[in-house]
């Protein structure tokens, strides 16, 4: 998971992420976010566009993270409840 958020860090022009955030009521929503940095506690800062703003996720809350096309999206994207 690592190396894909990189990568979309080193290439934010081209790439975002999306994947399944899970919050700490239990609540999982699909999301695709703009990854800023990695910071500590295992946590990542990055632009959420479905909120249009920026976003701590804990990275052992997010699965199925797969790089996509940033030119596939524009803001705001649906937040969609899974």
């Amino acid at each position: 998971m690592n190396a894909i958020l990189r990568r979309a860090m080193q290439d934010s022009d081209n790439y975002v992420i999306e994947l399944d955030y899970t919050d700490s009521k239990g609540q999982t929503t699909r999301r695709v976010i703009s990854p800023i940095r990695f910071l500590p506690g295992n946590r990542l800062l990055a632009l959420c566009l479905c909120r249009e703003a920026p976003r701590q996720f804990h990275l052992n809350r997010c699965s199925n993270v797969r790089l996509a096309r940033a030119e596939q999206f524009m803001m705001p994207v649906a937040m969609a409840a899974l």
